[in-house]
């Protein structure tokens, strides 16, 4: 495109100083918040921003909205499951195990919510 220099992804939240807190101490993603407006901007280590905006009748999204990728999911899920993060269980198409990570055989992937209610993943790559 002409002109341009970078892309961001965004979505809402209803609470900003809450979503700050789960990303900076449970996920361990350096956070700022913008005033006045009080964008939280998620510093994704060289990939880019992600920004999250306050939105008072936020509805969480029904989708992932965020992936993480991990060199090791067990591990990661372990690590977040000590820190008080659900996963999300799933049957059917999309199955899971009691951990809540699915196996396709190309990759590993695990869902679970911020406190917004937004769907977030990590995977791990299996090629």
């Amino acid at each position: 495109m002409v002109g341009q220099k970078n892309s961001f992804s965004s979505f809402s939240v209803n609470n900003v100083q809450e979503a700050q807190t789960f990303y900076e101490k449970t996920l361990g993603i350096k956070t700022s918040i913008k005033q006045p407006e009080g964008v939280l901007t998620l510093d994704m280590n060289g990939s880019g921003n992600v920004m999250l905006y306050p939105k008072p009748n936020h509805t969480p999204a029904t989708f992932t909205v965020l992936n993480f990728q991990v060199d090791n999911l067990e591990k990661t899920v372990d690590e977040l499951h000590d820190k008080g993060v659900e996963f999300e269980h799933y049957t059917g198409d999309i199955e899971t195990n009691d951990k809540g990570i699915r196996d396709n055989g190309t990759h590993k992937i695990a869902w679970f919510k911020d406190p917004a209610g937004n769907i977030l993943s990590v995977i791990e790559n299996n090629e």
